[in-house]
């Protein structure tokens, strides 16, 4: 019997009733009936009520039950799974980033196109040079112009047009930023005792830019910002992006892995353009001794006497050459400083 409001009391065979899970979660009993030629629907809601008939539903509706109770188990099942896969997902793309970021940004990296990194540099060496005093013309100059030209002129695949900057400063150093742009101090080459010490030092950054180690520097520091915005092929997204980034670009530390990489195909380098790689490995002997009083784990860069002996094996395998000597005195270009 079933009685529904204000309607009257209708007997209704079991035989007519079919059961289902309804609700969001499966949680509700659906009961259906034909009444008097239309379509009548009963949703039990309350926990204990459906609790109460399953324990005491008649035996011509336990197959209804039974098939229902499968198919909330079945649905509560397949979420539990597609919860657990979405989780999963989530962990493994957080530990792909995090593990595995350094594939990434070189992934991205690739998807770069070389003309793509002269506005990047441009934009960092303008900003580094607006506060600089250049030297633009001397023995300097063109001594540093001729050992570039020598050294990019020897590396194979060069798709970069370096372009050398001499800036007068104490400071012993020289940097190179994506794109090809090479900023060299004259402190560096008052320091250098030989024209192959500055070309060691010339051949490394070089080779910072022909591995592309300021262009994975930049993606990761920029992070996933700067990831979606190479795979959708956003060249001013990226440009703009380095821009904001502007001198900050000259600060970006140089990993261990990528410092000894650049040393090394910096020492092959020299060779091809023959020129002496002795010079290279002088010049990290005299630095060691600055080196002293550091502690190399606190260091980014691998201590200068470990970079030399490293480049002392590394030479000894190379083929015997002659090295062809520089146009330029190097007494007049130091005397000129």
């Amino acid at each position: 019997m079933l009685h529904l409001g204000d309607a009257p009391v209708e007997a209704i065979p079991f035989s007519r009733f079919s059961i289902e899970a309804g609700g969001f979660d499966h949680d509700h009993l659906v009961f259906k009936w034909q009444s008097q030629g239309a379509a009548q629907t009963l949703y039990l809601k309350d926990p204990d009520l459906i609790r109460s008939f399953r324990q005491a539903a008649p035996l011509e509706l336990m197959t209804h039950v039974e098939r229902t109770a499968q198919q909330v188990r079945r649905a509560r099942q397949g979420r539990r799974t597609l919860l657990l896969v979405a989780l999963g997902s989530v962990v493994g793309l957080i530990l792909l980033l995090w593990l595995g970021s350094d594939a990434l940004v070189q992934m991205a990296v690739s998807r770069i196109p070389a003309e793509w990194e002269r506005p990047i540099g441009e934009a960092a060496r303008s900003q580094f040079l607006a506060g600089q005093t250049v030297v633009k013309d001397g023995p300097a100059a063109a001594a540093v112009q001729e050992i570039t030209t020598r050294l990019a002129d020897a590396a194979p695949g060069n798709p970069y047009k370096f372009e050398v900057t001499v800036v007068r400063s104490d400071v012993v150093n020289a940097f190179a930023l994506p794109g090809g742009y090479v900023v060299v101090f004259t402190g560096l080459l008052k320091k250098a005792e030989s024209p192959e010490e500055v070309a060691g030092v010339l051949a490394h950054e070089l080779n910072h830019v022909l591995l592309r180690h300021g262009l994975e520097r930049i993606v990761k520091t920029a992070g996933l910002v700067a990831v979606v915005t190479i795979v959708v092929g956003d060249q001013q997204g990226l440009v703009g992006l380095a821009k904001r980034l502007g001198v900050e670009l000259l600060t970006l530390k140089f990993g261990r892995e990528q410092e000894t990489q650049a040393d090394l195909q910096g020492l092959h380098l020299l060779h091809r353009a023959k020129i002496a790689p002795d010079g290279m490995i002088r010049f990290f002997e005299r630095l060691s001794e600055s080196d002293k009083l550091q502690v190399e784990i606190l260091s980014t860069h691998p201590m200068s006497a470990g970079r030399a002996e490293r480049l002392k094996t590394e030479a000894a395998a190379l083929s015997r050459q002659e090295p062809a000597p520089f146009a330029f005195d190097w007494g007049a270009v130091q005397a000129g400083l």
